[in-house]
């Protein structure tokens, strides 16, 4: 039976599966114990919980399990790594690139570096998302010590070249850093043949509970150093001080294992329903895909529409319908999407757009109820305007 509102923003947030938080429970209860605890039973089991836990999200990523760091999510991974980096390398330079559609805590955590007397190159994209290497490569100096490139992007799912980014940015000898919690679990991510050096990811992305994430930190060839942004008690190798959090940790590992055993079973359930959605959608009157269509993420599709407007769309479906708008909201006003802008759409089409986010547990059932709710409010919609003109 169709459950409304049926739920369409799983770039947003991921409903915690089942088998993860089965694998949870016991260590809110019976398996209590803090995990830095090492004179008893209880702090050793939840330490060997944690361990486990580390080799699984490793394990998904290609890397060694003493390369990652727990944090509290992905903002405060992509807080530790610019902030820690510009510190660390304080003596290198002080030059920072990324990009202008990167995810607000990488945006933000350059601009706070800035206000400490970082210097920061923002690089644009083109019409379909894409930032473009010459571009990049002319942007490094002698000075620069991180390339920060978010690997897909969040509101329109485009998928940079992470591999020649990184290849750049081996060859002058400067660390990469990218935010890849919207890929890791959907995609393959290896940070060694990718070339990553920092990466943040968020187990809430990928089925696993929220408040939990993690930053991997390479090790060797180079090994990345990192100042602390958090102090008190040395935990995580001294990078991001304060109690486990076991349970999630837990269910972290086990959504990366999850993750690893059907990603490719996932992308073939999820791709032809996003696919079916999309040309649906696209049907009607002025309906167009906002970023590139070849370079993305399977669950991932922006559309906006002509002669609608973005507030009165929402409201039109939030009823029934759980997903988001291009728009980004201030505490003031909605402003529209800055990442939208950059692609060089105009206010009007970025406010009249929808982010649609498919998941695991969406169904063929679901999606056609979005599609006849979506086809209808846009209709609605646009029959008004031209009737008010």
């Amino acid at each position: 039976m169709l459950q409304l509102p049926v739920y369409l923003d799983y770039n947003s947030t991921t409903p915690c599966d089942p088998r993860v938080l089965e694998t949870m429970l016991p260590y809110f209860t019976r398996r209590f114990g803090n995990a830095a605890s090492r004179s008893h039973a209880r702090g050793w089991e939840a330490e060997e919980a944690v361990d486990l836990a580390r080799e699984q999200i490793a394990a998904l990523i290609g890397a060694e399990p003493k390369e990652i760091v727990f944090t509290s999510g992905a903002t405060e991974a992509d807080n530790l790594a610019i902030k820690g980096v510009f510190e660390s390398y304080a003596g290198q330079g002080n030059h920072l690139i990324t990009v202008r559609t990167e995810h607000k805590a990488v945006i933000d955590s350059c601009h706070h570096v800035e206000r400490q007397g970082a210097e920061v190159t923002w690089l644009g994209v083109d019409g379909e998302g894409l930032i473009d290497l010459e571009e990049l490569e002319a942007a490094i100096r002698p000075t620069t010590i991180l390339i920060a490139v978010l690997f897909a992007n969040n509101e329109i799912g485009v998928i940079q070249p992470i591999r020649e980014i990184s290849a750049i940015a081996r060859q002058h000898k400067i660390p990469f850093f990218t935010d890849a919690t919207q890929a890791v679990g959907k995609i393959p991510v290896d940070v060694n043949v990718d070339g990553i050096d920092l990466m943040a990811l968020s187990a809430h992305k990928l089925y696993g509970p929220k408040g939990i994430g993690a930053l991997y930190v390479r090790r060797r060839g180079p090994r990345v150093r990192l100042t602390a942004q958090m102090d008190g008690g040395g935990h995580e190798r001294g990078m991001r001080s304060g109690t486990l959090n076991v349970p999630g940790i837990v269910g972290f590992g086990k959504a990366c294992l999850l993750s690893s055993q059907e990603m490719e079973a996932d992308r073939q359930l999820i791709l032809p329903l996003r696919d079916r959605l999309e040309q649906a959608l696209l049907a009607l009157e002025g309906a167009r895909v906002n970023g590139s269509r070849e370079h993305r993420l399977p669950q991932t599709s922006n559309i906006s529409f002509e002669g609608v407007d973005g507030d009165a769309l929402l409201a039109g479906l939030g009823k029934n319908v759980a997903l988001s708008s291009g728009s980004a909201c201030t505490s003031a006003s909605m402003e529209p999407s800055y990442v939208l802008k950059a692609l060089g759409l105009e206010d009007r089409l970025a406010h009249a757009s929808l982010r649609l986010g498919l998941g695991r547990f969406t169904t063929a059932e679901e999606v056609d109820y979005a599609i006849a709710e979506i086809g209808k409010t846009v209709t609605n919609l646009q029959k008004r305007k031209t009737r008010h003109n």
